[in-house]
Formats: C-alpha cells, structure tokens, sequence
C-alpha cells in the first residue's frame, strides 16, 4: 500500500487526493495507515528532507555508473546494492533519458527505487525503474 499523501495530481492542490484517491487534511499530514506507527509511512516512502539538496551539481565524471563495462552499447546492470548506500542520502541521479537531478532514496527494491526528488522549489515523491538509472553520486 502506498502513501499517495505526497503524491501531486494535476488540477488538485497538494494533500486532497486525486481521482479514486482520498483527501486528507491540508498539507497532507494524515495519520498514517493502519499497521504503521503514526509519522511512518506504508513501502518505505518515508519523509522528505527538512531542507533543499546541496547547493552545487556534481560532475557525471566522478559517479558511479550501474552499467557493467565493455565496448559498444551496455547492459545496464540491476544491481540494487551499489546504489543501496545511498538510502536516506542526497544523491545525484543521471537517467538514461539524459535528465538529471537530485534525489533523496527511501527506499530501493529488486528491480525499482522510490524517495523524493528535488523540483528545484521543493520534494515531490518519485520512483523509477533501476534499469533507467545510468549512473549516481550520493552525498
């Protein structure tokens, strides 16, 4: 079960749910779902930094890649446990699709990684697949 609490839907203001999705109180701080303790959340969504990422973008030069090495195109390796040190940490993700950006993991599965990404104003809830991840940097 997911927390949809953070997640935006286009046309609704943060924290009223969605279409088929519950409203819950403005700012979206509802108390939790059953089986959780209140502040914690359902599939390791966990909670948002406090504050904005580092204040600098870091070089694709120096991360590390999850693609495996050799000539012509790569393979992209899933490969849960190089990227699983950076839970609960900023950390500087390049996609596949050449998009960048910043990326505060929660949590990280067999296949998939899930936390908050920086729009540049505040954290919204983001996950993807592992295989789109090109390479990170965690901080």
């Amino acid at each position: 079960m997911y927390d949809y609490r953070q997640m935006q839907f286009p046309g609704f203001p943060p924290g009223q749910g969605g279409p088929g999705f519950p409203s819950f109180p403005p700012g979206g701080q509802g108390q939790g779902f059953p089986g959780y303790p209140p502040g914690q959340q359902g599939m390791g969504q966990g909670q948002a930094p406090a504050g904005p990422p580092p204040s600098f973008t870091p070089t694709q030069a120096t991360a590390q890649t999850l693609s495996t090495g050799g000539q012509g195109p790569s393979a992209f390796a899933i490969d849960p446990g190089a990227i699983r040190r950076c839970l609960f940490r900023y950390t500087y993700l390049w996609l596949t699709s050449g998009q960048s950006f910043w990326f505060y993991p929660t949590f990280i599965g067999r296949q998939s990684i899930s936390g908050f990404r920086w729009t540049g104003f505040r954290w919204v809830f983001y996950g993807t697949d592992l295989r789109r991840v090109r390479s990170f940097q965690c901080f």
